[in-house]
């Protein structure tokens, strides 16, 4: 039997940076990923031959730069294709903006005025929630044993705005989107373009309440959109030679069983080849709903906590499409090297995720599509191309999953048509993964990327629910560090990376 100080379960991104930080404290830490390669979502796959996406995010934008510096992931190889992405809504009258939530081109000038006023006030106020990204959440209690100088830093400053400033803060908190745009803009393509933005990988329209939390976690999350070269699977390929130089031992194509517990703690793996590995504590970065429910299961929690675990809300609405094309497409108005986006209006995205409520497809989805055959060779066949988008909104649990991924397929085939006319006759391959077939290939609950929803019942200290945000656990032993805990998900390794710092602060235990 293998013993080590630390088995982690998955690995993914936070898996991986968790890992790599606790080695380089001296800690003697195997990981155990189910998959042949390290990476989960951050992987890049050849779906036809010759032709390479990456096979969920495409888009780099939120990794933490702890992450980054602390794991030295350009030392160890990162590199990017495109480091400051422009966003182009297509059409006769074509807009762009720069970055996140940023510069814009194309409106008029009563519309740029108003513009330049609301993101110049809601990048203000995500630059207050962004120190809470690095921080372990804190525990609502007496003596709760919370970092209070962070927090107090952190909470001064939001106090510090001034009373209109602070006001107006706590008024758009938990408001949502349409209400902020409509009320300050005329610009159906701006507002469009936001309203997309804000809803990108949740389970939430416009005009859903809270809806503005997740443009602000987005805007917190850092300014520039990064196209990685080789796509994502460099990112966890550097991570990987990080954790390998940090003396991690990873093993690949071994999937966890069960956590094994021994005196009411958490004390090793047991692997589906029924090999055990021993530990002094195991940290799961994978789903927390699959940890608790199938990993741990109810002999070894409270009942009521269990209803918790199997109660987190994990609806994955977005659906991944990848095109080989024989030549370049041609969108009206847009650069093939700018991320795309196809959101004409707040009322095309509140109406695209209307029917997913009731296990439906909608007839016109929205999409951000991105080109990394336009960006580097060897991403696609000389002179072909590789098309990756992610479609919104899809449903998890249609009545005929067969007849909804061919539905989603034509109807978001049909809206490419619209803005690359002739992209139709293009098409070497489709390959259209629904929620439910990303939960069935990576393993994510509900096919949620986050490994469950960003709301601002999901965020912070309940995350992923109270009593195990601060990443330990009740059960000894057993810790949480993947993008069910806080600060979420999108390829950051923050999860992991806090997820270490809070186990080095406890001494381990």
């Amino acid at each position: 039997m293998q013993s080590f100080d630390v088995a982690i379960i998955g690995g993914g991104t936070n898996g991986l940076a968790c890992a790599t930080r606790l080695a380089q404290a001296g800690r003697k830490v195997v990981v155990i990923e189910a998959a042949p390669e390290v990476g989960g979502g951050a992987g890049t796959v050849e779906f036809a031959p010759g032709f390479r996406v990456s096979g969920l995010a495409h888009l780099l934008h939120m990794l933490d730069p702890r992450v980054a510096r602390g794991m030295a992931l350009e030392r160890h190889g990162l590199k990017l294709a495109a480091s400051d992405l422009v966003t182009a809504v297509p059409g006769p009258a074509p807009l762009t903006m720069r970055g996140v939530f940023g510069k814009v081109q194309g409106l008029d000038p009563a519309d740029m005025e108003a513009w330049q006023e609301m993101q110049a006030r809601l990048t203000r106020f995500a630059g207050k929630l962004a120190p809470f990204r690095a921080m372990t959440p804190p525990r609502i209690a007496r003596k709760a044993g919370n970092d209070m100088l962070a927090l107090a830093r952190a909470g001064l400053s939001i106090r510090a705005m001034g009373k209109d400033e602070f006001r107006e803060f706590m008024r758009l908190f938990l408001i949502n989107i349409a209400d902020v745009l409509e009320d300050d803009l005329t610009d159906d393509r701006l507002m469009g373009l936001v309203a997309f933005d804000t809803t990108l990988g949740a389970w939430a329209g416009p005009r859903s309440p809270n809806s503005l939390l997740g443009l602000l976690n987005r805007i917190s999350g850092g300014a520039r959109l990064a196209l990685p070269a080789g796509g994502m699977g460099s990112v966890a390929s550097a991570m990987a030679e990080a954790a390998h130089a940090a003396g991690v031992v990873i093993l690949t194509g071994q999937r966890a069983a069960a956590i094994t517990v021994g005196g009411d703690r958490a004390v090793g793996v047991r692997l589906d080849s029924s090999e055990e590995i021993a530990a002094g504590r195991v940290i799961s970065a994978i789903c927390p709903r699959t940890t608790f429910a199938r990993l741990v299961g109810p002999a070894h929690l409270d009942t009521g906590f269990l209803r918790q675990a199997r109660g987190i809300r994990a609806r994955g609405g977005a659906a991944k499409l990848h095109l080989a094309l024989s030549g370049a497409p041609e969108f009206t108005g847009a650069d093939l090297r700018a991320r795309i986006v196809i959101a004409p209006s707040v009322d095309a995205v509140e109406t695209a995720f209307n029917p997913v409520k009731y296990g439906e497809v909608p007839k016109s989805p929205v999409m951000e599509i991105v080109l990394p055959s336009a960006h580097e060779p060897g991403m696609a066949p000389e002179g072909q191309h590789s098309l990756s988008a992610i479609v919104q909104f899809a449903p998890y649990n249609p009545a005929d999953p067969d007849a909804a991924r061919a539905e989603m397929l034509a109807n978001t085939l049909a809206v490419l048509e619209k803005h690359a006319p002739g992209i139709g006759k293009l098409i070497l391959h489709a390959e259209l993964l629904m929620p439910y077939d990303i939960e069935a290939r990576y393993g994510m609950s509900g096919g949620s990327w986050h490994h469950g929803d960003l709301a601002a019942e999901q965020m912070l200290f309940l995350r992923p629910f109270a009593g195990v945000a601060q990443y330990r656990t009740p059960l000894a032993g057993l810790w949480l560090a993947g993008a069910g805990s806080h600060p979420g998900g999108g390829i950051s390794g923050a999860p992991g990376w806090n997820a270490a710092g809070a186990l080095l602060a406890e001494g381990g235990q």
